[in-house]
Protein backbone atom coordinates (compact mmCIF):
# COMPACT_ATOMS: atom_id res chain seq x y z
CA UNK A 1 0.00 0.00 0.00
CA UNK A 2 0.96 3.62 -1.02
CA UNK A 3 1.80 5.90 2.43
CA UNK A 4 -1.08 8.13 2.20
CA UNK A 5 0.43 12.36 3.84
CA UNK A 6 -1.57 14.23 6.07
CA UNK A 7 -3.29 17.20 5.34
CA UNK A 8 -3.62 18.74 9.01
CA UNK A 9 -3.48 22.34 8.06
CA UNK A 10 -6.62 21.92 5.55
CA UNK A 11 -8.69 20.03 7.64
CA UNK A 12 -11.75 21.71 9.18
CA UNK A 13 -11.91 24.20 12.20
CA UNK A 14 -10.91 22.39 14.86
CA UNK A 15 -14.16 21.50 17.39
CA UNK A 16 -16.36 22.13 14.73
CA UNK A 17 -18.88 19.19 13.70
CA UNK A 18 -18.96 18.69 9.31
CA UNK A 19 -20.24 16.20 7.40
CA UNK A 20 -18.55 13.39 6.25
CA UNK A 21 -19.92 10.51 2.81
CA UNK A 22 -16.58 8.37 3.26
CA UNK A 23 -14.37 6.84 5.98
CA UNK A 24 -11.58 4.88 4.67
CA UNK A 25 -9.15 3.26 7.10
CA UNK A 26 -6.34 0.86 5.66
CA UNK A 27 -4.06 -1.25 8.15
CA UNK A 28 -0.73 -2.15 7.80
CA UNK A 29 0.77 -5.30 8.91
CA UNK A 30 4.03 -3.35 9.41
CA UNK A 31 4.54 -1.64 13.39
CA UNK A 32 3.57 1.65 13.87
CA UNK A 33 6.97 3.60 13.58
CA UNK A 34 5.27 6.10 16.77
CA UNK A 35 5.65 2.69 18.90
CA UNK A 36 9.01 1.54 17.70
CA UNK A 37 10.66 5.32 18.83
CA UNK A 38 8.56 5.16 22.03
CA UNK A 39 8.25 1.39 22.91
CA UNK A 40 10.32 1.93 25.76
CA UNK A 41 9.06 5.35 27.22
CA UNK A 42 5.63 3.48 26.24
CA UNK A 43 6.28 0.89 28.41
CA UNK A 44 7.89 2.94 31.59
CA UNK A 45 4.38 5.05 31.32
CA UNK A 46 2.41 1.76 31.24
CA UNK A 47 4.39 0.79 34.69
CA UNK A 48 2.96 3.99 36.04
CA UNK A 49 -0.19 3.76 34.56
CA UNK A 50 -1.24 0.10 36.42
CA UNK A 51 0.56 0.37 39.46
CA UNK A 52 -2.19 3.31 39.41
CA UNK A 53 -4.97 1.30 38.13
CA UNK A 54 -4.35 -2.30 38.19
CA UNK A 55 -7.35 -3.23 36.31
CA UNK A 56 -6.09 -1.66 33.14
CA UNK A 57 -5.35 -4.72 30.04
CA UNK A 58 -2.63 -3.54 27.88
CA UNK A 59 -4.48 -5.01 24.85
CA UNK A 60 -4.11 -4.44 20.85
CA UNK A 61 -5.91 -1.61 19.21
CA UNK A 62 -5.87 0.55 15.99
CA UNK A 63 -3.53 3.78 15.93
CA UNK A 64 -3.15 6.27 12.90
CA UNK A 65 -0.54 7.50 11.67
CA UNK A 66 -1.94 9.63 9.12
CA UNK A 67 -5.32 11.15 8.00
CA UNK A 68 -6.52 13.16 5.34
CA UNK A 69 -9.69 14.93 5.59
CA UNK A 70 -10.80 16.32 1.98
CA UNK A 71 -14.35 17.41 0.26
CA UNK A 72 -15.81 15.34 2.96
CA UNK A 73 -14.02 12.12 2.73
CA UNK A 74 -11.75 10.75 5.29
CA UNK A 75 -8.81 8.30 4.24
CA UNK A 76 -6.61 6.80 6.92
CA UNK A 77 -3.30 4.43 7.46
CA UNK A 78 -3.21 2.66 10.48
CA UNK A 79 -1.20 -0.07 12.28
CA UNK A 80 -2.35 -2.48 15.10
CA UNK A 81 -0.37 -1.40 18.66
CA UNK A 82 -0.48 -1.90 22.23
CA UNK A 83 -2.69 -0.14 24.19
CA UNK A 84 0.36 0.95 26.34
CA UNK A 85 1.46 2.65 23.13
CA UNK A 86 -2.19 4.70 22.64
CA UNK A 87 -2.07 5.57 26.52
CA UNK A 88 1.58 7.08 25.84
CA UNK A 89 0.74 8.94 22.61
CA UNK A 90 -2.58 10.13 24.11
CA UNK A 91 -0.76 11.55 27.46
CA UNK A 92 2.14 13.15 24.85
CA UNK A 93 0.64 13.58 21.46
CA UNK A 94 3.91 13.21 20.08
CA UNK A 95 4.21 13.52 16.29
CA UNK A 96 4.06 10.82 13.85
CA UNK A 97 0.63 8.76 15.61
CA UNK A 98 -3.46 10.37 15.38
CA UNK A 99 -6.38 8.56 16.26
CA UNK A 100 -9.98 8.17 14.97
CA UNK A 101 -12.57 6.34 16.49
CA UNK A 102 -16.16 6.08 16.12
CA UNK A 103 -19.41 6.52 18.09
CA UNK A 104 -23.43 6.51 17.84
CA UNK A 105 -25.32 9.67 18.90
CA UNK A 106 -28.48 7.27 20.02
CA UNK A 107 -31.23 9.47 20.73
CA UNK A 108 -34.29 8.29 23.27
CA UNK A 109 -38.11 9.08 21.59
CA UNK A 110 -37.99 11.52 23.35
CA UNK A 111 -35.16 13.67 22.46
CA UNK A 112 -32.77 12.82 25.01
CA UNK A 113 -28.94 11.85 23.86
CA UNK A 114 -27.95 8.54 25.94
CA UNK A 115 -24.52 8.10 26.99
CA UNK A 116 -22.91 6.37 29.60
CA UNK A 117 -20.80 7.00 32.60
CA UNK A 118 -16.95 4.89 32.51
CA UNK A 119 -16.19 2.52 35.51
CA UNK A 120 -13.59 3.54 37.75
CA UNK A 121 -11.11 0.77 36.72
CA UNK A 122 -11.57 1.87 33.11
CA UNK A 123 -8.76 4.47 31.53
CA UNK A 124 -11.72 7.33 31.69
CA UNK A 125 -12.93 6.76 35.21
CA UNK A 126 -15.87 8.99 35.93
CA UNK A 127 -15.99 9.96 32.00
CA UNK A 128 -19.43 10.40 30.59
CA UNK A 129 -19.70 10.07 26.85
CA UNK A 130 -21.46 8.20 23.89
CA UNK A 131 -20.52 4.21 23.86
CA UNK A 132 -17.54 3.48 21.82
CA UNK A 133 -14.28 2.36 21.83
CA UNK A 134 -11.25 2.53 19.74
CA UNK A 135 -11.01 0.75 16.54
CA UNK A 136 -9.27 -3.07 17.55
CA UNK A 137 -7.91 -6.03 15.27
CA UNK A 138 -11.41 -7.50 15.15
CA UNK A 139 -12.69 -4.36 13.33
CA UNK A 140 -10.54 -5.54 10.14
CA UNK A 141 -11.93 -6.38 6.99
CA UNK A 142 -10.15 -7.32 4.31
CA UNK A 143 -7.07 -5.02 5.45
CA UNK A 144 -9.47 -1.75 6.21
CA UNK A 145 -11.37 -1.11 9.25
CA UNK A 146 -15.05 -1.38 9.49
CA UNK A 147 -16.38 1.67 11.66
CA UNK A 148 -19.90 1.06 11.33
CA UNK A 149 -19.56 -2.64 12.74
CA UNK A 150 -17.13 -0.91 15.75
CA UNK A 151 -19.56 0.90 17.03
CA UNK A 152 -22.41 -1.81 16.39
CA UNK A 153 -20.14 -4.32 18.43
CA UNK A 154 -18.94 -1.39 21.21
CA UNK A 155 -23.06 -0.61 21.99
CA UNK A 156 -23.61 -4.01 22.14
CA UNK A 157 -21.08 -5.00 24.88
CA UNK A 158 -21.45 -2.07 26.65
CA UNK A 159 -25.24 -1.55 26.76
CA UNK A 160 -26.84 -4.75 25.52
CA UNK A 161 -28.53 -2.27 23.02
CA UNK A 162 -28.52 -3.61 19.23
CA UNK A 163 -28.39 -0.93 16.60
CA UNK A 164 -30.47 -2.76 14.22
CA UNK A 165 -33.35 -2.11 16.64
CA UNK A 166 -32.63 1.86 15.91
CA UNK A 167 -33.12 3.91 13.11
CA UNK A 168 -30.19 5.51 11.59
CA UNK A 169 -29.71 9.31 10.12
CA UNK A 170 -28.35 9.26 6.96
CA UNK A 171 -24.56 9.92 6.44
CA UNK A 172 -21.87 10.39 9.10
CA UNK A 173 -20.24 13.31 10.82
CA UNK A 174 -16.90 14.05 12.66
CA UNK A 175 -15.29 16.39 14.78
CA UNK A 176 -11.42 16.78 15.70
CA UNK A 177 -9.53 18.45 18.14
CA UNK A 178 -5.66 17.84 19.22
CA UNK A 179 -4.98 15.12 16.61
CA UNK A 180 -8.10 12.77 17.40
CA UNK A 181 -10.78 12.71 15.21
CA UNK A 182 -13.83 11.60 16.36
CA UNK A 183 -16.76 10.39 13.54
CA UNK A 184 -19.83 9.80 14.55
CA UNK A 185 -23.97 8.97 13.35
CA UNK A 186 -27.31 9.53 14.90
CA UNK A 187 -29.35 7.25 15.60
CA UNK A 188 -33.36 7.04 16.64
CA UNK A 189 -34.65 4.77 19.35
CA UNK A 190 -38.11 3.80 19.85
CA UNK A 191 -37.88 4.16 23.55
CA UNK A 192 -38.02 6.94 26.21
CA UNK A 193 -34.99 8.21 27.74
CA UNK A 194 -36.32 6.23 31.25
CA UNK A 195 -36.80 3.25 29.71
CA UNK A 196 -33.53 2.98 27.42
CA UNK A 197 -31.65 4.26 30.87
CA UNK A 198 -33.25 1.00 33.01
CA UNK A 199 -32.38 -1.56 30.30
CA UNK A 200 -28.54 -0.30 30.34
CA UNK A 201 -29.01 -0.77 34.15
CA UNK A 202 -30.40 -4.02 33.43
CA UNK A 203 -27.43 -4.72 31.24
CA UNK A 204 -24.41 -3.50 33.81
CA UNK A 205 -25.93 -5.54 36.73
CA UNK A 206 -25.64 -9.01 34.60
CA UNK A 207 -22.57 -8.43 33.35
CA UNK A 208 -19.69 -9.96 35.41
CA UNK A 209 -16.82 -7.18 34.57
CA UNK A 210 -18.92 -4.19 33.05
CA UNK A 211 -16.61 -1.41 31.78
CA UNK A 212 -19.57 1.42 32.37
CA UNK A 213 -21.32 2.21 35.57
CA UNK A 214 -24.58 3.56 34.11
CA UNK A 215 -26.62 5.23 31.41
CA UNK A 216 -26.83 9.33 31.08
CA UNK A 217 -30.18 10.62 30.11
CA UNK A 218 -28.78 14.30 28.21
CA UNK A 219 -31.46 16.79 27.22
CA UNK A 220 -29.15 19.56 26.81
CA UNK A 221 -25.95 21.15 25.34
CA UNK A 222 -24.41 22.78 28.79
CA UNK A 223 -20.71 21.97 28.72
CA UNK A 224 -20.43 21.64 31.98
CA UNK A 225 -23.56 18.91 32.95
CA UNK A 226 -21.28 15.77 33.65
CA UNK A 227 -17.58 15.27 33.41
CA UNK A 228 -16.98 15.08 29.51
CA UNK A 229 -14.30 14.41 27.60
CA UNK A 230 -13.73 17.77 25.33
CA UNK A 231 -15.12 16.71 22.28
CA UNK A 232 -18.13 15.99 23.58
CA UNK A 233 -19.48 19.09 24.02
CA UNK A 234 -19.08 20.72 20.75
CA UNK A 235 -21.19 17.57 19.88
CA UNK A 236 -23.96 18.24 22.04
CA UNK A 237 -24.72 21.96 20.68
CA UNK A 238 -24.90 20.82 17.21
CA UNK A 239 -27.10 17.76 18.00
CA UNK A 240 -29.81 20.06 20.63
CA UNK A 241 -29.09 22.98 17.87
CA UNK A 242 -30.88 21.00 14.91
CA UNK A 243 -34.88 21.38 14.25
CA UNK A 244 -37.12 18.21 15.40
CA UNK A 245 -34.35 17.39 18.23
Amino acid sequence: MTLLESNRPAWPAEGTVFPVSEIDIKVSSEPHPFHLAEAERARESWQREIAANPHLFDGRMVLQRSIRIAEGRIAAWAHIVPYSTFLWWRRTRGPGACHLFGMPMLLSSDGAMIAIRMGAHTANPGRVYSPGGSLEPEDIVDGRCDVAGNIAREVREETGISLSEAVAEPGWHAIHLDGTVTVFRVFRLAATADEVVARVAAHVAADPHPEIDEAVAIRGPEPTAHNYPEFIPPILKWLFARRGT
